[in-house]
């Protein structure tokens, strides 16, 4: 199957959830009297409360038989931890903006890290309906902005798209449209099919999920080779270790979900099931064949704060959890898919020195 693998990035409140929506009703995802609300792929609690995305996630969509693999991803740098790793499944981004706010320092952090990936993109300017909107002067200010950032001249020449996501319409000029098929036709023009080397299976670990039935779940793009479920394969892991490890259950993403499969090929992201003792950047071979790929390097934390029993005197008096052991048990199970977090026990075990990205990092877990 012909494939593409995007990912979007935005600043925060530029509309990045609205036009993934508008993907997933556009290609058919749900049926049409299929009652789905705003923000589907915020799914979670906070994410809906606040408005932002905290979690990257994974849906796949099918377009004039051309399966696009989406990745919306957090717009701010609290959760870069997210940022960085998922780009590396990406071939190609979608760099939203807003008409009349343009490029924002968000914006600069997230696109930096997917120029130096030399991913392809694709410059949608959203909110062209606002009044005071200014899309000539966006457009170079994010020309500006790629210069900036020592884009080569293949990324300099980017193709741009404008429209409404609240409207729900994109086009490549400001004429309004009737839906934002001319974007998804841009998709498939200008994003490049996954680059698929010849070999044995290689896949690297780039982002992971937690069932409480199946365990932890690795997230990844299979970079070579076929993955097949019930196969022997390495775990290539820092140092020089190697664990022979077998595959209990594969799967892709199809729609806002997952589906079973019996192997992947090259090019397609999948998720499996049965590496329980794996880290990001681990990398997947062939077990005849074992050959790593280079680790992916996550930003470290930038800011650490202290986090402890309550000892007032209302101790007690409110909440369901307030022991240190419960205290623990909670920061152990968020380190278990927060890979930008840190945890360090106090030398009493009653206090835990907790590294993030920032304060976001903290106030959404």
């Amino acid at each position: 199957m012909d494939l593409r693998n995007i990912a979007i990035i935005a600043h925060v409140d530029h509309g990045k959830t609205t036009l993934v929506d508008n993907i997933l009703r556009a290609t058919k995802v749900f049926r049409d009297n299929q009652d789905t609300g705003d923000l589907i792929m915020d799914s979670n609690d906070l994410e809906r409360e606040r408005g932002i995305t905290i979690f990257s996630k994974n849906a796949a969509v099918t377009y004039k038989d051309v399966k696009i693999n989406v990745i919306d991803t957090p717009g701010h740098a609290d959760f870069g931890g997210e940022v960085e790793r998922v780009l590396k499944m990406a071939d190609g981004v979608i760099l939203l903006v807003d008409a009349f706010e343009g490029p924002m320092p968000q914006t600069r952090f997230v696109l930096q890290k997917a120029l130096h990936l030399n991913l392809k993109p694709i410059v949608v300017i959203n909110k062209v309906d606002k009044p005071n909107c200014r899309p000539d002067e966006v457009h170079d200010a994010v020309f500006e902005l790629f210069f900036q950032l020592d884009a080569t001249e293949e990324q300099l020449d980017f193709p741009t798209y404008y429209g409404s996501g609240k409207q729900g319409w994109f086009n490549e000029t400001l004429e309004p449209f009737e839906n934002i098929n001319p974007l998804l036709d841009g998709i498939l023009k200008h994003v490049p099919p996954p680059h698929i080397n010849k070999g044995t299976l290689q896949m690297q670990i780039t982002s992971l999920d937690y069932s409480s039935f199946l365990g932890r779940i690795a997230i990844g793009k299979v970079g070579r080779g076929v993955i097949k479920e019930g196969q022997q394969i390495a775990l290539m892991q820092p140092e020089g270790v190697v664990k022979k490890i077998k595959v209990k259950e594969l799967y892709v993403f199809e729609g806002m979900g997952k589906k079973k499969v019996s192997e992947v090929l090259a090019g397609d992201l999948c998720a499996v099931v049965g590496i329980d003792d794996f880290n990001i950047g681990d990398t997947i071979s062939d077990v005849e064949n074992q050959e790593a790929l280079p680790s992916i390097s996550v930003d470290e934390p930038t800011m650490s704060m202290t986090f402890g029993i309550n000892n007032s005197p209302f101790y007690g008096k409110d909440g369901k959890f307030v022991t240190s052991r419960h205290l623990r048990e909670r920061l152990w199970k968020e380190m278990e898919k927060n890979l930008a977090l840190k945890v360090e026990e106090s030398e009493g075990g009653d206090s835990f020195i907790v590294f993030g990205r920032g304060i976001l990092h903290w106030v959404f877990w």
